[in-house]
């Protein structure tokens, strides 16, 4: 029970740090304008206490692990949002970073 929560707080944090990202995206870049910036910090604020919300205890392992989880929530980000289309070569680096979460935070541990 504690992975899926665990890989749902992943989930949470990266929809609210992407999401963040991309909303400071639009309103610079695009020039959406101020509400869009301001909502991008407040959901990059929501991402910082989502991931204290974590079962493990350890700080470096949940943002060493959670950068995996970035990589694969931004491809799919982009994919959804911006009409990005991934090569072979970052869906094979997003499985490997999705491996990598699995080994850093999921190995048994003593």
């Amino acid at each position: 029970m504690l992975v899926l929560k665990s890989i749902a707080l992943f989930v949470l944090a990266a929809l609210a740090e992407i999401g963040g990202a991309w909303l400071v995206w639009q309103g610079v870049r695009e020039h959406r304008g101020w509400i869009w910036i301001g909502s991008g910090i407040i959901a990059l604020g929501l991402y910082g206490f989502v991931a204290t919300l974590q079962p493990d205890p350890h700080f470096g392992r949940i943002l060493a692990a959670y950068g995996g989880v970035f990589v694969v929530g931004s491809l799919a980000w982009g994919t959804a949002l911006d009409g990005y289309r991934p090569d072979r070569y970052d869906i094979i680096g997003a499985l490997i970073c999705l491996a990598g979460v699995a080994v850093i935070m999921y190995a048994p541990r003593r």
